[in-house]
This record gives C-alpha cells, sequence and structure tokens, in this order.
C-alpha cells in the first residue's frame, strides 16, 4: 500500500496496532472468530438495513391494519430515522470511549426487541415507539468499522470497511422483495417476527465473536453536547420529514428548522470550547474531513432516490402509458441486481482506494451514479433498461460507500474512528431525509389521474432522476476536491489511549 492508505492518517493517532491483532490471535488460537469478524459485523449491518426498509411495502395498507390514519403511520418511517440520526454519533462516541462491543451489542439488542414489539401489536403508538427502537440500529455501521479497523490485519481494513458501507444497500435490495413477498403471503406480523430472530441470531453472533476494544479515547462523556446534538438533529429532520403534511410554510414547520439552525449553532460553539467534545469540531472542519461528510450526503440522496423510486415506477399502473403494473415482489426484485452488485463491487473499491486511493475510489463511484441516472432519465419505459440503470446506480453507490469510510480512518486519529464514521453515517442518513422529502414533493406535484387516483407522471420521475443525477455530479466534483492524503512520520504510539 502506498502512502494513501489508512497507515497514515493526517491526525495524531495510530491505526489498529498490531498488539491488538496479536491478543485477539492469542484468545482464539483457532483463529476462527478473527475470520468470522466481517462476516458477522456485515450481518448486522444488513439487519440495520432491513429494519428500515422491510417497512415500506406495508405503508399503503398499514392504516387500514392499524385502524389509523396514513399521517399517523408515515410516523412509522420518521421516527426509525429520526432515532437513527440521533444514536449514530452518540453511539459512536460512546463506543471509542467506552468499548466498540458493548455498544455494538445494545444496538442489536435494542432493534431486536424493537422487531419484537412491533411483531406483537398493532397498535399504532407502541408500533411507531418500536420503530424508534429499531433505529438504533443505524449505529451498528460506524461501530463495526472502528472495530474492524483495531482487529483486522493492516491489509483487510479497507476491504472490511467497504464490504460494511455496502450493507446498506445490500440489506435494502433484498429486503424489499423479501417483505413484499411475506406482505402477499402471510400476516405482517410476520415480517418482524422474522426480523426479530434474525436480530438474535446478529446478537448472539457478535456477543461470541467480536473481542473487546483496547483502543479507548480518554475523558468524560459529553452528556451536554449529546443532548443539544440531539434536539437539533429531531427539530431539523422531524421539519425536512413533516414539512409536506404540515406546509412548508407553517407555524410548526418554519419553527422547527429555526430551532434546529440555533440550537445546531449553539451546540458547534459547546463543542469548541469542551474539553472532552461529542465531536471534534475542529478535526471535522478540517477539508480532509470535512469534505468527505458533504459527499456522503450528496451521495445518500442519490443511493435513497434510486431505491425510492424504482418499484413505484415499475408498479404503476399500465393506464398511465410508463407503468408496467409489477406485483411488489416484482418492484422489489428489481432492485436485486444492484445488491449483488454492490456485494461483489465493495472488495473492487477496496483495490482501487489501496492503489489508487480512496479518494478517485469515491469519484469514480459517484461519476457512475451520475451517469446510472442518465440511463434512467433517457430509458425509462422497459423493464430491462430500468433495471440497468437501477444496477449501474447501486455499483457507483457501492464504489463511492466503500471508500467513505477509508477516507474517514485516514483523517482521524484510531480513538476517534466510531465517533467520526458515525458523523458521516449521519450525514448520509440527512441526505436519504432531504432525498425522500424532494422525491414527495416532485411526485405529488405532477400527477395524472387515473381512475379517480392522482399518479405521478413520466415527468415526475424524470425529474427526480434529474435532480440525483445533479447531486451525483456535484458529489463527483465533491470528491475530486478532498486534499490528497501525504507521507507522514508513523504515528505516536497510543498507550495513552488504552485502559
Amino acid at each position: 500500500m502506498d502512502d494513501q492508505t489508512l497507515h497514515a492518517p493526517a491526525a495524531p493517532g495510530a491505526p489498529a496496532p498490531p498488539a491488538a491483532a496479536a491478543r485477539t490471535a492469542a484468545a482464539d488460537p483457532g483463529g476462527l472468530r478473527q475470520r468470522l469478524i466481517v462476516p458477522v459485523l456485515a450481518f448486522g449491518g444488513i439487519l440495520m438495513a432491513l429494519a428500515q426498509t422491510l417497512v415500506v411495502p406495508l405503508l399503503p395498507d398499514l392504516p387500514r391494519l392499524t385502524h389509523s390514519s396514513a399521517t399517523d403511520v408515515s410516523w412509522m418511517v420518521t421516527a426509525t430515522l429520526v432515532a437513527g440520526a440521533v444514536c449514530t454519533p452518540v453511539l459512536g462516541r460512546a463506543g471509542d470511549m467506552y468499548g466498540k462491543r458493548p455498544m455494538l451489542l445494545g444496538a442489536l439488542v435494542v432493534m431486536t426487541l424493537g422487531s419484537a414489539l412491533c411483531a406483537s401489536t398493532s397498535d399504532i403508538r407502541i408500533l411507531i415507539a418500536a420503530r424508534a427502537l429499531q433505529g438504533a440500529a443505524s449505529a451498528v455501521i460506524p461501530l463495526s468499522i472502528s472495530i474492524l479497523r483495531e482487529h483486522l490485519p493492516p491489509d483487510r481494513i479497507a476491504s472490511g470497511a467497504a464490504i460494511m458501507s455496502s450493507t446498506v444497500g445490500v440489506g435494502a435490495a433484498f429486503g424489499l422483495p423479501l417483505a413484499g413477498l411475506v406482505v402477499q403471503h402471510a400476516d405482517w406480523h410476520v415480517l418482524f417476527w422474522v426480523t426479530t430472530a434474525l436480530g438474535a441470531l446478529g446478537t448472539a453472533a457478535a456477543w461470541w465473536v467480536v473481542p473487546g476494544s483496547s483502543v479507548r479515547s480518554p475523558g468524560r462523556f459529553d452528556v451536554v453536547g449529546a443532548i443539544g446534538l440531539s434536539v437539533g438533529l429531531v427539530c431539523g429532520l422531524l421539519a425536512v420529514s413533516k414539512g409536506g403534511d404540515w406546509g412548508w410554510t407553517s407555524t410548526r414547520t418554519l419553527g422547527l428548522l429555526a430551532a434546529a439552525a440555533v440550537i445546531l449553532v449553539v451546540w458547534g460553539y459547546q463543542q469548541t470550547r469542551t474539553r472532552d467534545p461529542l465531536v471534534d469540531v475542529r478535526l471535522a472542519r478540517t477539508p480532509r474531513v470535512l469534505i468527505p461528510h458533504i459527499a456522503a450526503l450528496l451521495t445518500g440522496f442519490g443511493f435513497y432516490a434510486n431505491s425510492l423510486s424504482t418499484a413505484q415506477l415499475v408498479q404503476a399502473p399500465k393506464e398511465t402509458g410508463y407503468g408496467l403494473g409489477l406485483s411488489i415482489v416484482a418492484g422489489g426484485l428489481c432492485l436485486l441486481p444492484g445488491g449483488v452488485c454492490m456485494v461483489l463491487l465493495s472488495p473492487v473499491s477496496a483495490r482501487i482506494s489501496a492503489r489508487r486511493g480512496p479518494k478517485l475510489a469515491l469519484a469514480l463511484g459517484t461519476g457512475c451514479m451520475a451517469v446510472g441516472y442518465l440511463v434512467r432519465m433517457t430509458t425509462s419505459h422497459d423493464l430491462w433498461t430500468i433495471i440497468v440503470g437501477a444496477t449501474v446506480v447501486s455499483s457507483g453507490t457501492a464504489l463511492a460507500y466503500s471508500a467513505l469510510p477509508t477516507l474517514i480512518m485516514q483523517a482521524v486519529p484510531a480513538e476517534q474512528t466510531a465517533a467520526a464514521n458515525g458523523l458521516n453515517v449521519l450525514m448520509r442518513t440527512v441526505g436519504q431525509a432531504l432525498c425522500s422529502t424532494v422525491v414527495a414533493v416532485l411526485l405529488t406535484q405532477f400527477t395524472m389521474n387515473i381512475g379517480g387516483h392522482a399518479l405521478p407522471t413520466l415527468h415526475a420521475y424524470i425529474l427526480v432522476f434529474g435532480v440525483a443525477g445533479l447531486l451525483a455530479t456535484a458529489a463527483c466534483a465533491t470528491a475530486c476536491m478532498i486534499p490528497t492524503a501525504k507521507q507522514h512520520q508513523p504515528a505516536k504510539a497510543v498507550d495513552a489511549a488504552r485502559v
């Protein structure tokens, strides 16, 4: 590997020291647990994605099934989004300070509990609370990446992190058709019993395989910072997620946006004045950290637009002139080739990052996404071209998502890996929230009347693809602006960070 690999961090601190891997090997003479670390953690990442996406095919029927309104049901998506956004940076920082393993296990346990609650009730209030519990699983990916950095041999860290990042798309690609299949042929509660069983399996596997942490960030947990960030994120994401229902000029929406802006500005100032901040703002605003965060936001938008639009497009009635009238299961299966490509391309992205640097991998990935959306804009009438376009976008997402954690690991100390990657995952989440809002606005603004129902026009979908393609192009340009890693002297010992 050259000077652009994660063995040359820009900030004080070091990657996973060889001693950590040696201790892990000593506790695992046969090496079985060491070999299973990546598969088990990747399984946890897929579970997180499943928890987020499995409810999507249920949304049209949930008002009837739960005897509630469509507005109330929409909170089942919003609650998971907001809870995940809050838990990701908070649990990431707690993992850096108190150990990644207990935080990872805690997130998986809470997600499993949320699944069990969803499976055992039809009360919309309990369902919303349970979906919020499932949102805690969003912290699994940054915590897992930090664990891999500490315990994998140096030559496997980049590929392991790439696989973890790709699990988001893989879980979504496989989860949608699975959910559609269950919804069509079984009681909807079965869907959550399945995720409960998988969550219990994932928790047990992680408990057995994942070793404890030796690299930690000393200090006291920033409770005030955690509360400030949580409140600011909740206000901002609620306004973005529910603005369409409440009205973008309503007092509630504008008030939440204003409150989020004020709280986050005050929070940022507080972080610079705190000895042990939740987020190292000074480090986060350096170009080598800030620019990947911006790229993550833009890439998150591009990834989610592909997932949101594809199934809806092919399931639209044939009377629209463009719809194919496919079933829920068939609509979900259109994303399956993209999920397979994400699995196959994640190690390719790791090799590109090792030989040419993650900056190039990110630029190639986001550029591929832009090309995919160009294909989608011009060929959205035939099933095979729709699948090709969606697969090209997913392939680009795999390259981009796999490069982002390596860029972050290059730029931050080992004891801040989980917190920094948590912030990067948070930026992806914000991008997805913005995408959901933009897609909803476009698909409801440009409609046609079919059988008394307002359905999106093809022009609406083309606009969605155009906006996503422009932002993917912007992400590619942003990637090109990331400063190139320079050769650094060997990092200082991290004994002071060990407990």
